[in-house]
């Protein structure tokens, strides 16, 4: 089966962005003059996807405000004749039925967010993507990973060599040497000390998962920090099923980290028409 779902958890309450997301979803923090959120369901609708699913939470109103009309702010629009802007204002929503909205009730972590999504998602292949994590790549990494799916047929994640000393922050795989960018995971260890990782290759935010995940989910077994995660579920599914990683082509911001955040503002801004000429001279006097 094609993969045309995916599956946003955007129900996080983003503390590491305090005080900035007290009242703002950290989905909307702008990279440069686009919510981050933005970017991510941009790649999806350009991999293919046709059906944008939200597991959202308290306080999410304006992610939503996001992707919907703004009859009045249109019509300034069209008044004002800003006609390129008022097309951009417009393409921003997708046509009716494209999202759809779940609530995840409590904050029981990444797995429990993708469990809500199930009787959407129903019994096909699905892709998950993170918005913390924005990707600048030539072609969508979502692309990249869904033509590997139809070849593999087994689920996909999206994999990063990181320093030995952060392997406690990420997912950590076990797996067999790569071949052609691709590898078959023999484990995966959430969030492991330095001493006991089994490597350094580390899972982003980029999924596309068999149905069988919603099963194991199920079980709503807690791991790490007391949640419900996804790679003990994936690690379960190891048992069961082949999961690969893929080292993608592109370069990968952590825009849940604030320093990430601001070099993809940075890297972002460097290529955007209307500053780029004015905030490089900046960037030079700055650190010469």
């Amino acid at each position: 089966m094609k993969v045309t779902k995916a599956v946003f958890p955007v129900a996080g309450l983003g503390t590491r962005f305090l005080p900035a997301t007290k009242a703002m979803p950290k989905e909307m923090l702008p990279v440069v003059d686009k919510p981050l959120i933005q970017y991510a369901v941009e790649e999806a609708l350009a991999s293919g996807i046709e059906q944008l699913i939200f597991v959202t939470g308290g306080g999410k109103g304006a992610l939503e405000n996001h992707f919907d009309r703004s009859v009045q702010l249109e019509e300034t629009l069209r008044q004002r004749g800003k006609v390129e802007l008022l097309k951009e204002i417009e393409s921003l929503v997708p046509k009716s039925g494209t999202i759809i909205y779940t609530r995840q009730s409590e904050p029981l972590g990444l797995g429990h967010a993708i469990w809500c999504a199930r009787d959407i998602v129903g019994d096909e292949p699905f892709a998950v993507l993170l918005a913390d994590d924005l990707i600048k790549s030539n072609v969508p990494v979502l692309h990249q990973m869904i033509k590997q799916f139809d070849r593999l047929r087994a689920s996909t994640v999206a994999v990063i060599e990181v320093p030995k000393e952060e392997t406690s922050r990420y997912g950590i795989l076990d797996a067999d040497q790569p071949m052609n960018d691709t590898f078959r995971i023999r484990g995966m260890v959430e969030k492991p000390p330095t001493e006991e990782a089994p490597s350094n290759m580390a899972v982003i935010g980029r999924y596309i998962l068999t149905p069988r995940i919603f099963d194991i989910l199920s079980g709503q077994q807690t791991g790490a920090g007391g949640e419900i995660q996804l790679t003990d579920a994936m690690s379960q599914l190891l048992t069961e099923q082949p999961i690969f990683g893929y080292r993608f082509e592109g370069t990968r911001f952590d825009c849940g980290d604030k320093a990430g955040f601001q070099m993809a503002n940075l890297a972002f801004a460097m290529e955007h028409p209307e500053i780029k000429d004015t905030l490089l001279p900046y960037l030079k006097n700055l650190f010469c």
